[in-house]
């Protein structure tokens, strides 16, 4: 039996970090503790790195990224830095020298460089640390609370000396991430003292967020081993969001789901204080709603109307596509929001049309067989990242090898655990997976990002990632960019949830799929409570509050969106025709 959070049961240090997956709550239980800490008289300082922050929602309060005192709570000051404003001044900083000297295409290239989320993150990271080491800061608050903690290979590049080499701008070995930290030679001295303090049981505490659902738990085992690995040991774990009873199909139906989860949940998260905060039936926007948030209080709701005069299902979607005669067919969005079953029952959909489908993923291919039962017009393939990334890092290291000391290796080595470079590892792979799109439909869970594909396309990097791999460009990826861009042949499918973080990322996915010219005609908004039907008051309420982002995902889509309800049994087999019903 969980207990339920009570700031009054920790010993609270100097500065707490909120961290965990997207959407699962990081915003509202930093804000509410910071209220209750600061109705308590303590002097609160709370301050928002998270791009999809909704701090001034929360506050109804107009922030600036210096801090703004809380009207209704004096005793809080709150501020919210945008980190992918920061990355871009960060990114001008770097650049803005070199315009006007180096042709017009190594600008675009250098600047390409600089538009993945490592900028966004050293950005982010820029901006917080100022306030760790700020002595005038720890002076004048009681605790000092962060929503969104860096991650551990953030923290990683920064702790290696080779990452203030001059070698950084001047690379020709061409790893993924090295540019983002070119010109921070004058942050050195600040950043060693803010990885210090962060490492400090002492002074920091990190607190992580999660839900009662596995993917959730996962991502706050990993992020809680990869702190762990570096030295951030004073951890918390905070279930947000449990069904505490049920009275219906529904409900029960979540109630068991998530008890489930809980007790699967990785090992290294057992060994911490484990709390819970109830599922509330209300979006946690308004003075009066933080402070009830870790309280017994239920708050009625404000609920808008449903816009769209007419809701899509997923068989539509599946006819557009086959009538149209798409040739490539992505399902893209954040973890968690059900990329793969998505692909799956849209691969089932087309091949019951008589379409020849080919089905692929970077996850496991025992994952996609475990879901999807032998079917006639469908094989199924997958891209091992991990082999991929292997065979890739062998190369890249035997090359730096030939010129590089021990440290600039160790950097190059930290540079290859980056997201960006696992990205670009399993491009060629990718890039043989679609040329298989002249012969069949090819249906493909989870794809390079458009970041990436522009990375690849700028005038120098395309065929320099490529050749520190390969030696040569193959024909496969000379032919991808142009056949990805043709919306003609190829649609990808943005996949969300009906709650705030989901739909504010998935729409920073969609403008950088824009920037990258590939088309996002359809939305898919999985797991609805709205188009499920409950009694439970809780549930209802929650549904209710789903239809705000129905109503901007419609707007986004401009009507191109399908809803899929919540359903109870995960989906496999034939039970996967029931999303195509």
């Amino acid at each position: 039996m969980l207990k339920n959070f009570d700031i009054l049961d920790l010993k609270l240090t100097k500065y707490l970090f909120f961290t965990g997956k997207g959407g699962v709550g990081k915003t509202s239980t930093a804000s509410a503790v910071a209220a209750a800490l600061a109705d308590m008289g303590k002097k609160i300082m709370l301050i928002s790195t998270d791009p999809a922050s909704n701090l001034q929602d929360v506050f109804e309060t107009e922030l600036n990224n210096k801090g703004v005192v809380i009207q209704e709570i004096p005793n809080l000051t709150a501020a919210n830095f945008d980190p992918e404003e920061a990355a871009a001044e960060y990114r001008e900083s770097v650049v803005g020298p070199y315009r006007g000297k180096l042709p017009e295409a190594v600008i675009k290239n250098m600047e390409e460089q600089l538009s993945g989320s490592c900028t966004v993150e050293i950005a982010a990271f820029n901006e917080f640390s100022n306030f760790i080491t700020d002595e005038k800061a720890k002076s004048e608050y009681d605790h000092i609370i962060f929503d969104t903690a860096p991650t551990g290979h953030t923290l990683r590049m920064l702790q290696l000396p080779s990452a203030w080499s001059s070698f950084i701008s001047e690379n020709k070995h061409g790893a993924s991430c090295l540019g983002q930290l070119a010109g921070l030679e004058s942050k050195k001295e600040t950043y060693k003292k803010a990885v210090s303090t962060l490492a400090d049981g002492g002074k920091t505490t990190l607190m992580l967020v999660s839900r009662p659902e596995d993917t959730p738990l996962k991502e706050a085992g990993r992020a809680s081993k990869e702190l762990s690995d570096i030295g951030i040991l004073n951890q918390i774990l905070i279930i947000n969001g449990v069904l505490e009873r049920c009275n219906d199909a529904l409900s029960k139906a979540i109630f068991d789901k998530q008890n489930k989860a809980l007790e699967s949940m990785p090992s290294e998260l057992k060994g911490f204080q484990i709390f819970k905060i109830p599922l509330r039936p209300y979006n946690v926007t308004g003075i009066k709603n933080v402070r009830a948030f870790l309280k017994k209080e239920d708050i009625p709701a404000d609920f808008e109307a449903l816009k769209p005069e007419h809701i899509f299902k997923l068989n539509d979607v599946i006819s557009d596509l086959h009538t149209s005669d798409k040739k490539v067919i992505f399902t893209m969005g954040k973890g968690g929001v059900g990329k793969t079953t998505i692909a799956v029952a849209i691969a089932l959909g087309l091949a019951e049309k008589g379409k020849k489908v080919h089905l692929t993923t970077t996850d496991p291919a025992a994952h996609l067989k475990f879901i999807l039962d032998a079917v006639d017009g469908i094989t199924v393939s997958h891209i091992d990242e991990k082999e991929e990334l292997e065979k890739y890092k062998l190369t890249v290291l035997g090359k730096a090898r030939e010129t590089m000391g021990k440290e600039d290796l160790a950097y190059i080595e930290e540079d290859l655990r980056s997201p960006c470079t696992q990205e670009i590892a399993v491009f060629r792979a990718f890039a043989e997976l679609v040329e298989r799109s002249e012969e069949e439909v090819v249906v493909i869970d989870t794809a390079p990002t458009g970041h990436t594909l522009l990375l690849l396309d700028s005038t120098q990097s395309y065929h320099r990632e490529v050749e520190r791999s390969s030696g040569e460009v193959p024909e496969a990826v000379k032919k991808l960019l142009p056949k990805l861009r043709d919306q003609d042949q190829t649609q990808v499918l943005i996949v969300t949830l009906a709650e705030a973080t989901p739909v504010q990322e998935a729409l920073r996915l969609k403008k950088d799929l824009d920037r990258a010219g590939l088309t996002s005609k359809w939305w898919i908004i999985n797991s609805s409570l709205y188009a499920a039907q409950t009694s439970h008051d809780v549930l209802k309420a929650k549904a209710q509050g789903e239809i705000q982002w129905i109503n901007k995902v419609s707007e986004i889509s401009n009507g191109h969106f399908a809803l899929i309800e919540w359903m109870a049994a995960d989906l496999k087999g034939d039970q996967l025709k029931n999303l195509l019903s």
